[in-house]
């Protein structure tokens, strides 16, 4: 009995996929080694600005409005990537410490400018010293051109994971 040859293209041997190294091990997984980083920059921030008695989104909060006076409360929570009912709350924890105050808005009546007053840039000047010591010494373990490209593959990371382009990255920075 003569068999015909098959006019069907033979079916592909099943692919053999290699394990995810990041399945595999967890510790590999880019990450966590961000995370590990980014908990021990708001450690010992932390640790320097309870001191001064504020915390780490407040100490941001108020370093936003010395760069960028007259914010919102819900620009300034974009600025600084809280909800706005959180930064609500840290305002008027701020506001009743007088280290800001809002005012009415020239242009709509349900806008209230923040601002810092005098006792909370005296008091910003303080956190962001000690803010800057703890920087400074994230600084000191990387050259300066070691510093660039960690700026760089953490911009790129932020990209991978937004979908947005570095530009946005550099502008949001900006912010």
């Amino acid at each position: 009995m003569d068999i015909a040859p098959s006019t069907h293209a033979p079916r592909p041997s099943p692919q053999v996929r290699e394990p995810d190294p990041l399945a595999l091990d967890p510790d590999t997984r880019p990450g966590l080694a961000i995370k590990q980083a980014e908990q021990a920059l708001m450690r010992e921030k932390s640790r320097l600005l309870r001191a001064l008695g504020l915390t780490v989104p407040q100490y941001a909060a108020m370093l936003t409005l010395s760069r960028f006076p007259e914010l919102s409360g819900a620009q300034l929570a974009r600025h600084c990537l809280v909800t706005p009912q959180s930064m609500a709350s840290l305002l008027a924890t701020l506001e009743r410490r007088s280290l800001v105050r809002r005012t009415t808005s020239a242009v709509h009546a349900k806008v209230f400018p923040v601002h810092l007053t005098e006792a909370g840039a005296a008091l910003l000047a303080e956190a962001d010293q000690a803010a800057v010591t703890v920087e400074r010494r994230l600084a000191n373990a990387f050259t300066d051109a070691e510093l660039d490209v960690l700026r760089s593959l953490l911009a790129r990371a932020t990209v991978a994971l937004t979908g947005g382009t570095a530009e946005d990255v550099r502008h949001e920075s900006e912010l």
